[in-house]
């Protein structure tokens, strides 16, 4: 068995109810895995914009300060007052942080000792650690020759992007339509609509994007910050006959854009006027939340649409075990090619509390995902 220590640094937000947050390191107990259970030491796990949400809050960064330095090291950022009503179950409480991560497990209790020395996937929250003990079923081995970089955004991204293309089907549409389109996720998207055979539409914000999908084979992708953008995104509905969307940026009007050209597109070959509106269903998914301004529903829709939020937990809550495990198996067996994260920087988990690589992974920008290794 290899070496466990007792205790292990564990990176933990806290938001007070006087309104500071406040990120810093903690030494924790390696509590011994019950029958179920195993204790991995964690080599490898993202920052995703979901991780980032729990991190930071709604704390100002942009006035954000440090104490101490290593392991002792504190930040600290204002939290204006008027949000912490909606805080009231995490105030004055160490948050652990970190959804999802991979690494080698060094103990397992007596129902999992066939994952003892293994590398593993992860998911449960609390993995900005150095050591993670949680149920066996939580974990998912990877395949001989996968490091835990390669597995360490194995779950968020892949199996959010599955879900979308599931949810498309589920519902009765045919092709789909995703906002944000260069990140991770939507690299990974494309990928599988390319895969499958299903029409994609990417909406990006520049030229820089919009090459990044195009080298991966894109065929439908327009930019929203052009003049012509809507004509571009109706032209793009209309060839692919895409009536749902992914969106990850919720604020501003574009989700009502979405909307209208959805509907424009349905009625370019409609026979009879309705002053309804289209009968064909436009469904737009918020998944996201990169402009933290208004949402904006402006335009005709007709009275066949819908909006709402859209989470990868409760879909797989929905779609059940042995539907969420083919698809975990999929992941599992693309890692190094449809599923490949790439990463800008692997930082150790007292740089990930550094204001200059704050400043730069919480910008969420296309390019800059880092990865943390807390055994570093």
């Amino acid at each position: 068995m290899n070496a466990v220590a007792d205790t292990g640094l564990q990176l933990r937000s806290l938001i007070t109810k006087g309104g500071e947050l406040q990120v810093s390191l903690a030494k924790v107990p390696v509590p011994d895995p019950k029958d179920d259970e195993v204790v991995v030491r964690v080599q490898a796990t993202p920052i995703n914009p979901s991780d980032l949400g729990l991190l930071f809050g709604p704390a100002d960064m942009s006035a954000a300060k440090i104490a101490g330095s290593g392991d002792s090291t504190v930040v600290s950022a204002p939290v204006p007052q008027q949000t912490l009503k909606g805080l009231g179950a995490r105030l004055d409480q160490q948050m652990p942080v970190g959804n999802e991560g991979a690494g080698v497990v060094v103990n397992a209790g007596a129902n999992a000792k066939s994952l003892m020395g293994k590398t593993v996937s992860m998911i449960g929250g609390g993995m900005y650690a150095q050591y993670r003990c949680l149920r066996a079923s939580d974990c998912q081995p990877l395949p001989e020759g996968t490091t835990p970089a390669d597995g360490a955004s194995w779950f968020v991204n892949p199996m959010t992007a599955l879900a979308m293309t599931e949810t498309m089907r589920r519902e009765g549409h045919t092709a789909l339509v995703h906002t944000a389109a260069a990140s991770n996720l939507g690299q990974m998207l494309q990928k599988i609509c390319l895969k499958d055979g299903i029409n994609l539409v990417n909406v990006v914000r520049n030229a820089e994007q919009e090459k990044i999908l195009r080298d991966i084979g894109a065929k439908h992708v327009v930019d929203s910050s052009k003049p012509d953008f809507t004509e571009d995104l109706t032209k793009a509905l209309a060839s692919t006959g895409a009536t749902i969307a992914f969106d990850a940026i919720r604020g501003g009007r574009l989700t009502g854009q979405l909307l209208s050209c959805m509907e424009i597109a349905a009625n370019l070959n409609a026979k009879t006027y309705s002053r309804y509106g289209s009968t064909v269903h436009k469904q737009v998914y918020i998944y996201g939340r990169l402009n933290t301004a208004p949402t904006e529903l402006v335009g005709e829709f007709g009275m066949a649409w819908g909006v709402g939020g859209f989470l990868l937990t409760p879909f797989l809550q929905k779609i059940g075990q042995a539907d969420t495990a083919k698809l975990r198996g999929r992941v599992a067996s693309e890692l190094k090619t449809t599923f490949a994260s790439h990463y800008a920087k692997e930082i150790s988990l007292a740089e990930a509390l550094q204001l200059a690589n704050i400043a730069q992974y919480n910008k969420r920008a296309t390019g800059e995902k880092y990865l943390i290794n807390p055994s570093k």
